[in-house]
């Protein structure tokens, strides 16, 4: 049994990023994340007969690639714990977390982190 995941202001906006990337791409997954400097990137799963990509993977690789070399926290909206992301975000930063939620953008588990 999991204890209750509690959002603090700043986790709350990256749900708030993950839903918005979540709707645009009119999806069941959106992913945000904030790096070391505190600037937030998201993104939305890819899927192309060449490419697929997970939500977070998306949000990760967008920061990576803005020079990003460090991360937080990440947010995963419909997410799960076995998303491919989440070995990069644990990659580049150990001590970062990640919030999943469910579709509505619900906090269900916090892993990893502080």
């Amino acid at each position: 049994m999991t204890s209750e995941v509690i959002l603090d202001d700043e986790d709350g906006k990256l749900v708030t990023l993950a839903r918005g990337a979540q709707a645009r791409a009119d999806t069941a997954q959106g992913a945000a994340v904030r790096d070391g400097d505190g600037r937030t990137y998201a993104g939305a799963p890819v899927t192309a007969r060449t490419l697929s990509l997970s939500a977070l993977q998306v949000a990760v690789a967008t920061a990576l690639s803005s020079g990003a070399d460090a991360f937080e926290a990440a947010v995963l909206v419909g997410g799960a714990d076995d998303d491919p992301g989440l070995a990069t975000l644990a990659e580049i930063s150990s001590d970062a977390y990640a919030i999943l939620t469910d579709g509505r953008g619900a906090p269900v588990e916090r892993l990893g982190g502080r």
